[in-house]
């Protein structure tokens, strides 16, 4: 969990450094929501991206969480090819991401009620591929095989299987449930909403970024 610059004393460090810790703005977004689009579209593909890090870089971390919504089944298939994207080239996960936010009404449950698992998993494959990563080394790390693992396992999962119990876990331990979710330091700040304006957010860092 993020420690609040204010309580830094708390953190162990050298006897002659002084303590410090920066402000952490946590985004919990989901690949299939409209509203996670929309925050994305607003924090990473608009002038403030810059403004964060450069004007708050030394004294912000922004983290984008991927918060899996189980109830749209496709959910899991995209964030098992953002957390492909992660293992592969993490230097790209954020143009995936933008890429994948562009087009996810193509994966949204009428347009993938009647596809198999895999072929989900090629057409994510190609959004990858498109932003320069490995297309290939993408659908190998997310392919189901139709065949019993070497143990006779029938639910053996795929290649990021593991990163995703992960991610699933630590989103767990703080709670959070809807999306977007924004959490600031550690607490979950409600009074954030998915239709802020590039204003608005420079507004509120401006008062909470210090």
């Amino acid at each position: 969990m993020a420690l609040p610059p204010k309580f830094a004393g708390q953190k162990l460090a050298s006897a002659s450094i002084q303590p410090k810790a920066v402000h952490t703005l946590e985004l919990y977004l989901d690949y299939v929501c409209p509203f996670s689009a929309k925050m994305f579209k607003t924090v990473y593909t608009s002038p403030l991206r810059s403004l964060l890090t450069e004007k708050y870089g030394s004294n912000l971390v922004v983290i984008f969480r991927q918060q899996i919504q189980p109830w749209h089944p496709s959910s899991t298939l995209t964030h098992e090819a953002g957390a492909a994207v992660l293992k592969l080239a993490p230097e790209k996960f954020l143009s995936f991401s933008e890429r994948l936010f562009e087009e996810q009404k193509s994966f949204f449950d009428v347009n993938v009620v009647n596809e198999t698992r895999n072929a989900t998993y090629k057409r994510l494959s190609k959004l990858a591929g498109e932003v320069g990563v490995d297309e290939g080394e993408v659908y190998k790390l997310l392919e189901i095989s139709d065949k019993p693992g070497e143990d006779g396992s029938l639910n053996s999962g795929n290649g990021v299987t593991n990163d995703v119990k992960v991610m699933v876990k630590m989103n767990r331990l703080v709670g959070v449930h809807v999306t977007p979710t924004v959490v600031f330091d550690g607490v979950v700040e409600n009074s954030i909403s998915s239709g802020w304006t590039e204003g608005q957010w420079e507004e509120w860092f401006g008062r909470n970024v210090v």
